[in-house]
């Protein structure tokens, strides 16, 4: 490189260092720097390394793994955080239930607007049901001409009057003979049940036609009308022919009441039966495979309960739910494709004295009486009075019961 002086002549500068003298500095500062990098960095991490590897291993072979007693403590808190998260979700199935539930009513209420009929009491003030959550809903099924049976109810397990209202304030548990309407509506046999109503005012009139080849659909309606009306933990339908202990009823339903959805009852599996003018003949038998086949497990009829889910779920998909020629048929095969804990409990479904005679006396008071022979009590209307003397619980221990 050359330079021009004032003068225009060209001079050439002195170098302070020689070239290579600076080339050869600039790597030797670039070497000590990198060394220097690598004794302050690299070599106390290997250090370290080495030290807490040592020292982890002699903690170890000690018992005394630092790890091992966090892993205990993390342990402890996901158990928790678990723990947590269970209720929650629990919380939020009831939450998830509550409002099926309103909507089902809010879809009533609306049908009922729509196809003219007119609307329950019971529904046009739902917010009055709301305030009061009770154990059970025992709805009592019977028919126009059954006014025998149903006194013969109300002078032994059924409380009247205001006992009856003592029954459902203090116990929470409601009881109603279950009923539809006649073929004719407003006809002869409307009016005699709407007299019974006024004298005692225990039914549960339901928007159903009566017959005998629609128990099915009676069933059905039971159960969304009920939960319509009155927000409990279960829902019972019983025969009017059967004899109920009520607080054994309760105290069986009541060890239950953690479970979403569970379907109580004397579990059986019988013949389908095929044949024409037999009775409880099946039209569609063909459905459940060749014949000589038996039904799935399901609740024998006389007496059987749900759980709120599962009552709110027939509520919600009634319109789509099928109906089999029997009743306790059609209500086990509702609940075939959902995730329902059966329960097999044979106390519901003891015999007349002195079957449940000598089982109360051994201590394990039935819930339910009734004759296999007649599906139900054999002449119940005079029978149930000596069932109930012989096999009741006793009205002390209904009162001083505790759910």
């Amino acid at each position: 490189m050359s330079w021009k002086s004032r003068g225009g002549l060209e001079s050439t500068p002195k170098n302070v260092f020689p070239r290579n003298l600076t080339l050869f500095l600039c790597f030797g500062c670039f070497c000590a720097g990198m060394l220097f990098t690598d004794r302050m960095w690299t070599v106390p991490e290997a250090k370290d390394m080495s030290w807490s590897r040592d020292k982890k291993l002699n903690l170890i072979s000690d018992g005394c793994d630092p790890n091992i007693k966090d892993v205990k403590g993390d342990s402890k808190n996901i158990l928790g955080e678990v723990s947590k998260s269970h209720n929650a979700i629990q919380t939020l199935d009831k939450t998830i239930s509550n409002l099926e539930m309103e909507l089902a009513a809010a879809r009533a209420v609306q049908d009922s607007l729509l196809s003219g009929s007119p609307i329950s009491e019971d529904l046009k003030v739902p917010e009055l049901t709301k305030k009061r959550k009770y154990l059970m809903v025992v709805g009592i099924n019977t028919a126009f001409s059954s006014r025998k049976r149903r006194d013969s109810i109300r002078a032994t397990w059924m409380q009247q009057g205001d006992k009856r209202k003592k029954l459902e304030e203090e116990k929470g548990i409601i009881v109603r003979f279950v009923i539809g309407h006649s073929a004719t509506s407003g006809g002869i046999l409307d009016r005699a049940i709407e007299a019974e109503d006024r004298k005692h005012g225990d039914f549960m009139r339901l928007q159903h036609v009566e017959g005998y080849l629609e128990l099915s659909a009676k069933t059905k309606t039971y159960f969304t009308t009920a939960v319509q009306l009155w927000d409990a933990d279960f829902y019972v339908k019983v025969d009017d022919d059967v004899h109920v202990n009520l607080a054994t009823l309760g105290a069986t339903l009541a060890r239950h009441r953690a479970k979403p959805r569970v379907y109580i009852g004397c579990m059986k599996s019988g013949p389908v039966l095929a044949q024409k003018g037999v009775r409880y003949h099946e039209p569609e038998y063909w459905k459940f495979g060749e014949q000589g086949n038996k039904y799935f497990r399901h609740a024998t009829g006389q007496l059987y309960a749900i759980s709120k889910d599962l009552a709110t779920y027939i509520s919600i998909n009634q319109h789509v739910l099928h109906k089999y020629a029997n009743e306790d048929v059609s209500l086990g095969a509702w609940f075939l494709g959902l995730d329902v804990e059966h329960i097999d409990d044979r106390r519901l479904c003891c015999g007349t004295p002195p079957d449940c005679e000598w089982k109360a006396q051994a201590g394990n008071i039935c819930v339910a009486s009734f004759d296999w022979s007649c599906s139900g009590i054999c002449n119940s209307a005079d029978r149930i009075k000596e069932v109930h003397r012989r096999c009741g619980e006793g009205e002390n221990t209904l009162w001083n019961a505790a759910f």
